[in-house]
């Protein structure tokens, strides 16, 4: 259960996001592509990054409405993370037929044009990146959001973490180590840019933007771990994907590789961790109960 404030606050930001993603993407000629473009985009996600991006800059900033300046940054965000799904589930990566509850992108437009349509929701969000810089007069905050963005998910993030599952998959991951930067690169990378874009958006100083760095980096291990436990014990219906693929497949992940109950006390450490970082600050109540939200969700 999350109280009313919060559910509000989901509802109305994801309002607003699910409107400016869609002024962004009006669909043009070629008529196909726009079509995979959208159906990804418009399949039900939770838009969790978008309002972590939202609820960042909103604690940390004088103006508390949700404005185009933080959505614009959001809808990139959101851009990206929904190309990086279309190519997860390609044949030659995890190969699934279900995402949030409907046919994948390649199942639906072939695995060609689901291809095209990953990387042009990714060219599409440097697109909207740099029209957003331009348009405030190149301010060098929001120049730092746009690269750390696209930092967080090339091989120092997403695709990095990405070549380190599919170069393990099948076989047992060497170390500790290799599985946390996997997961760290994989998931986290994109929860901490929310998190950061929405900071630099509302101002923050360097300090500020490390918290909450630390804030998402923490967060996005909870949330990933929170994921392996649900493959596990969680319902397809509700979790909107394929249930128990990841141990069939033998996929690396923190229930294969620490069991069940130490990978549901990891779940709690990390996501303590992250609260304990931004507990300090005013106006973090929603932030946190998101947090808790998150942690103990059933999709």
């Amino acid at each position: 259960m999350i109280s009313r404030e919060l559910e509000e606050y989901i509802n109305l930001s994801q309002k607003k996001i699910e409107e400016h993603l869609e002024k962004i993407l009006k669909e043009r000629s070629p008529e196909i592509i726009y079509q995979a473009m959208r159906y990804s985009v418009f399949a039900g996600g939770k838009r969790l990054r978008p309002l972590l991006c939202l609820l960042s800059y909103q604690m940390l900033s004088k103006d508390q409405e949700i404005n185009q300046k933080v959505l614009d940054i959001a809808s990139a965000i959101e851009l990206i993370h929904t190309y990086s799904l279309i190519h997860d589930d390609l044949p030659a990566m995890d190969n699934d037929i279900l995402r949030r509850g409907k046919p994948t992108n390649h199942v639906v437009f072939g695995e060609a044009i689901a291809i095209l349509a990953g990387d042009a929701l990714l060219n599409l969000a440097a697109e909207v990146c740099m029209d957003w810089i331009l348009r405030y007069g190149c301010d060098k905050n929001l120049v730092k959001a746009a690269k750390y963005l696209f930092w967080a998910s090339g091989v120092e993030g997403m695709i990095g973490g990405q070549v380190i599952d599919i170069t393990n998959s099948g076989q047992d991951i060497k170390s500790e180590e290799l599985l946390f930067e996997m997961h760290l690169k994989k998931t986290s990378r994109l929860i901490q840019a929310s998190c950061v874009c929405g900071a630099l958006v509302a101002g923050a100083e360097d300090d500020v933007v490390f918290d909450l760095e630390e804030y998402g980096k923490n967060l996005g291990l909870a949330f990933q771990i929170r994921d392996d436990v649900l493959d596990v014990i969680g319902d397809s219906k509700k979790v909107g994907k394929s249930i128990g693929k990841d141990i069939k497949e033998k996929k690396n992940t923190f229930v294969t590789f620490y069991g069940l109950e130490k990978a549901q006390q990891l779940v709690e450490h990390y996501s303590q961790k992250a609260i304990d970082v931004i507990k300090k600050y005013d106006n973090s109540e929603l932030l946190i109960e998101l947090t808790n939200y998150l942690i103990n969700r059933e999709k």
